[in-house]
């Protein structure tokens, strides 16, 4: 099959670029003796999470009990789930996944520990806990200092409950420049400052659990972090480029398009809307614009109904027709990947592998 013959809108990854990506971050993490558990949340594949294991991941993360169950078809040896997990519902559900492989929790609150352990008590199993802690961003997480250090010392108090270390998220650092290098330099006091507190009440944490994409390749910038998650790496997007941790090239995932209007001067329109790219905005930035068109970068993918693409090409230094094809980056593809049910890998003009989205829509 060729990509000329795909149907659109679809999916398209470069496996060359999706080989480089992943090589790339092994071996950074190798480097600076990092472990890499990566999140599965840009993928949502078994099939990707198989190959990031082989390229020399330890263990994967997710956020929900759903893509947990789904994630064990790529046989990790451990399962972190990165987000409190609240409800009997979705605590039994762990407890099978559990029963399957090792599994680790991040959660911020007492609450949270006592359920997770009446669980694993019911289970009769052991489950790992990870203290979050709010580093910047201001959305799960406990602050540094005494409500830290009060929440690990309640965990510890849990029988079946095994406390493992910490997780953050610096989701606050958008990119890589000035600004970006300060906040990085006060994560890292922030960090000394939390491990101390630690030392001082003889608490061990064993995995300082953070990182994100953005911030990726200044992970052994942090003394004392010993794992990362990174997630968009896999494919990349333009919010990656913008951010600084990634180039243009390093863009994998693409969504391929077709022109099916261009009776609007100025304006062609795209088989594609805000249920294919998805309505994330760039970052840092108030411009209306949802994707990187390939073949035109000075077009403008500026507005979307839910199955049109609004593309002003007054700008874009050719002409387009209908029946044109074309490739869009998306600003996030995280969310993009969780719209399709398919994807197609390409080399070349070939398209060599087609998988299916396996956790697509599993939120619970």
């Amino acid at each position: 099959m060729l990509v000329r013959d795909i149907d659109t809108p679809a999916l398209v990854v470069d496996l060359d670029i999706l080989d480089r990506n992943l090589g790339r971050v092994a071996g950074y993490a190798r480097q600076h003796g990092l472990r890499l558990r990566p999140h599965t949340k840009t993928h949502k594949s078994i099939r990707l999470a198989k190959r990031q294991l082989e390229s020399g991941a330890m263990g994967l993360t997710v956020a929900k009990v759903s893509e947990a169950e789904v994630m064990l078809g790529a046989e990790p040896a451990d399962l972190l789930v990165a987000y409190p997990i609240i409800g009997r519902a979705k605590l039994e559900r762990l407890m099978e996944v559990a029963r399957r492989t090792r599994v680790t929790v991040a959660l911020d609150s007492v609450f949270a520990a006592r359920q997770l352990c009446d669980a694993a008590r019911g289970a009769q199993l052991e489950i790992g806990v990870l203290a979050e802690v709010d580093v910047g961003l201001g959305r799960v997480g406990v602050a540094p200092g005494e409500a830290l250090v009060q929440l690990v010392q309640s965990i510890t108090k849990l029988s079946w409950l095994r406390f493992e270390g910490i997780a953050f998220y610096p989701g606050h650092i958008k990119d890589m420049g000035e600004s970006g290098q300060r906040a990085l330099a006060q994560l890292a006091e922030l960090l000394r400052s939390i491990l101390s507190d630690f030392r001082r009440v003889g608490i061990e944490a064993g995995i300082v659990s953070g990182g994100s994409t953005p911030t990726l390749f200044h992970s052994h910038e942090l003394d004392g972090l010993t794992e990362i998650r990174p997630g968009t790496y896999v494919f990349n997007d333009i919010n990656t480029v913008r951010s600084g941790a990634c180039a243009m090239e390093d863009c994998a995932a693409t969504i391929l398009a077709t022109v099916v209007s261009t009776a609007r001067s100025g304006q062609m329109i795209v088989d594609g809307g805000s249920k294919t790219f998805s309505s994330d905005r760039l970052v840092n930035s108030p411009e209306p614009i949802f994707g990187h068109v390939v073949e035109a970068p000075g077009a403008r993918l500026h507005k979307m109904n839910e199955e049109h693409g609004f593309i002003d090409i007054t700008r874009a230094g050719r002409e387009f027709s209908v029946g044109d094809r074309i490739h869009v980056i998306p600003n996030h593809i995280c969310v993009a990947v969780n719209l399709h049910e398919q994807v197609y890998g390409i080399r070349g003009e070939m398209v060599e592998e087609i998988w299916r989205v396996d956790a697509r829509g599993k939120l619970q």
